[in-house]
Formats: structure tokens, sequence, C-alpha cells
């Protein structure tokens, strides 16, 4: 988990208790597992008796970060932002300690507070004449956009110089000497370093984990859904379970050592029993299971494989029978749906007709040919007779009927009216 680290910062946390901080950006209403990474080193200090901050930026939130980033985000307003901060804010209280009777209890804090009663004048004069217009522009996230066909507004060019604040307003009112947070925020966590030494004369500490990447080259976190999401209204726990599960060997075996609060000693025995048999997926179902259990708590993952062995497994026990509307509609979450008439289903219809009449197939003839091949499945269980007839009987949860195609390719069909 580490990517660069400032000379000193080692020997400073083993020498005492230390506060550090990580900002968390609210420009949307839930984090997404690429904020995991932050949340877990937040998670690992708190573990080793050192003091969590977590900064939320309701200030910053409303500029923009212009780090690894192409073009100016849009700005938030008011009502928005508010919403954002407290949901972040309740998803954080999950993953950190915030007992106050605790030594090194986790604290919130929104850098509005501070900024809110700070004039322009008063910050040009107390922080900007610290920090060299040359300095900022060597940072490589402003080089990018200078060179870039967007270039970059003076709101977002100053962000730097707000977030080396933010580091120097903890440093002086929290004691907080050492700042986190991912790879591509390195030049501004130095800023304020450099702030903390110019203004203070004291000596602020950067620690910053990589950037998580694809093997494929995909961006982590993303799917054709969009993004992968904490919050389980927007991506169910198990679709989160699924992200995982599907990941690459190359991935897993890297994810593992990063997302899961297994020993190296566990972590080499998963990885030695999945090259033994990669087919069985040792590693990803393991790291499936820690980081679900982790963000979504053990009832959640339990539920997750469960309806996973139900979908996807294979043998004589699998039943979708026994999910309700609710499992098999999360499970189906992104599956294409189809819908056929009720009256066929009154009536009962022959497979290869359903399968054409839903639009599954374009032509009777293709349909009549997968289900020859033995190529279909309705509701887990392989077609063998192509007059078999779908009616009432063959209804999940009394209107759904679940189709798969060869080995991956699922449907929903629904009795439409």
């Amino acid at each position: 988990m580490l990517q660069d680290i400032m000379p000193g910062t080692a020997e400073q946390l083993e020498k005492e208790p230390t506060s550090a901080y990580i900002g968390f950006d609210p420009t949307a209403d839930s984090l997404h597992i690429g904020s995991l990474v932050p949340i877990l080193l937040l998670y690992h200090l708190q573990q080793a008796g050192h003091k969590p901050f977590a900064l939320i930026g309701g200030a910053t939130g409303m500029v923009g970060d212009p780090s690894g980033k192409s073009e100016e985000r849009n700005l938030l307003d008011e009502p928005t932002l508010q919403k954002n901060i407290a949901c972040v804010q309740k998803q954080l209280e999950k993953y950190l300690d915030f007992n106050p009777e605790r030594s090194n209890s986790a604290e919130i804090v929104n850098n509005y507070d501070w900024f809110k009663g700070l004039g322009f004048i008063e910050f040009l004069r107390d922080v900007g004449k610290h920090i060299t217009v040359n300095y900022m522009m060597s940072k490589d996230s402003v080089k990018k956009r200078i060179e870039g066909e967007t270039g970059i507004s003076y709101t977002e060019f100053a962000y730097q110089l707000m977030q080396g604040y933010d580091f120097y307003w903890l440093y002086k009112n929290k004691n907080c000497k050492l700042q986190m947070g991912g790879s591509d925020q390195w030049g501004n966590i130095t800023t304020g370093t450099e702030l903390i030494r110019r203004k203070a004369g004291g000596e602020g500490f950067a620690f910053t984990c990589p950037l998580i990447t694809k093997a494929d080259g995909g961006k982590f976190g993303k799917t054709e859904k969009g993004n992968v999401w904490l919050d389980p209204q927007k991506t169910t726990p198990f679709q989160f379970y699924q992200f995982w599960l599907n990941a690459a060997d190359a991935d897993a075996e890297k994810w593992i050592k990063i997302f899961t609060l297994l020993s190296m000693e566990e972590i080499s025995i998963i990885i030695d029993e999945h090259a033994k048999d990669p087919g069985a997926r040792a590693l990803q179902k393991k790291l499936a299971e820690c980081i679900t259990i982790f963000v979504h708590g053990q009832a959640e993952f339990e539920s997750a494989r469960q309806t996973t062995e139900q979908l996807f497994g294979k043998g004589e026990d699998i039943n979708l029978r026994e999910m309700d509307e609710a499992q098999l509609l999360a499970a189906m979450e992104g599956v294409p749906e189809h819908q056929i008439e009720a009256a066929h289903i009154v009536t009962g219809i022959d497979v290869v007709s359903f399968l054409f009449e839903s639009g599954i197939f374009p032509s009777k003839g293709e349909a009549r040919k997968m289900v020859q091949g033995g190529g279909i499945s309705i509701n887990k269980e392989k077609v063998t007779d192509h007059s078999m007839l779908i009616n009432n009987a063959s209804l999940l949860c009394s209107e759904y009927i679940v189709v798969q195609k060869g080995k991956k390719n699922h449907f929903l069909v629904k009795k439409a009216g």
C-alpha cells in the first residue's frame, strides 16, 4: 500500500502516537470502492495506535481538484454538497472507531468550518505569499492540465493552496503531523508540508498509496453500469460481491494484499492453493468474502454467496424458487430483461416459441437449434424437449422466468400485463 513516503515519516510513526488525516471529496452521496484504500489506510493507522482524522472537503468540494482530471469538474450547489457530506460521514463511521473514550478515537472534520470565515484578502496575505507560483506550476497535476487542450482555471489552480492550508490548520489546531492519500495527491500533500514549514516553522509528513489499476488496462471500480459504490442502495451487496468474484487472477493476487486484513502468511497459502487449481477461484472467493464482510457485514455476504450459488452453481441443490423477489431481482441486476405476454403463459407456450416471442432469439429456428444442442436452461433446469410447455407453473415469484443460454448468458423474462 506504499507508493511514496517523505523522509522521517516512518521514524515519526515509530516514535509516538501520531495524528494523521486523509481527505474525502463529497462529490457524490456515497463513496465508491476507490475510497476503500484510504479508508483502510486510516483503519490500519488506528489499529496501530495512531489517531485518524477523516477530512470531508465541504469547501474544497466547491472548487474541484485537478489531480488525475483531464477537464474541469462541475461545481456543486450548497444543498447537494450538504447532503453528500452527511452521507459520506455516515459511511466513514462504519469503518473507524469514533468512541470518544478511546485515546486515539477517530474524528471527522469539515474544511468548510475553517474556510467559511476566511476572507479572500486574508487568504492571499496569510497563505498565498508563502508558496510561489513556480512551486505550484511544478506539480505534475498542474503541468498536465496547462499542457492539455482544456487548460486549468484559477479556481482549480488554487486548489493545492486550499489543501495545503487544510494540513496547516490541522497541524496547528489538532496536532496533525501526517497526511496520507493516493499517489495523485503527492503534489497537494507536499504543498501542505511546505506551508507548515514556512508558516509555522514545523514539520509535516507525507505518505501515499498506489492508485489501483486493472491488469487489462480498464479502470478500477468501473463496470458497464458505472461505479461500484459502498452504498447498498446504489450497488447491491450481491453486485458488490460479484465485482470481486469476477476479478482476473492477476488482479485478485494484487488486490487481496490491499483490500483484506489477512496476514501475508494466510495470503501466501491462498495464492498457492489457487495456483494448484485456478478453476476453483480460491483467490477471488476469499477476496470477495473478506471485502464484502468488511463493507456490508457477515449477513449480506452470506446472502450474496447463497444467491451466487443459486444462480451460477452446479448441482441438484440449486433452487431459484427458494429466493424471494428482492433476492431474485438483486441477483439479476444488469441482466437483459425481456417480456412475454401474460396470455401465452396462461394458455401455455412451447419453449421454442417462448424463446422467440420473448425476443431472446430472432427466430424459432435458432431457438430450436440451441434447445436441441442442450444450450438452454429454464430456471436452472436444462431443457431436453423442444415441446416443453412454459406456463404459470414455470413462474418464479409469480411473474419471472430465468433463461440461461450457454454457460454465462442469463436473461430475465417478466410476464407482461
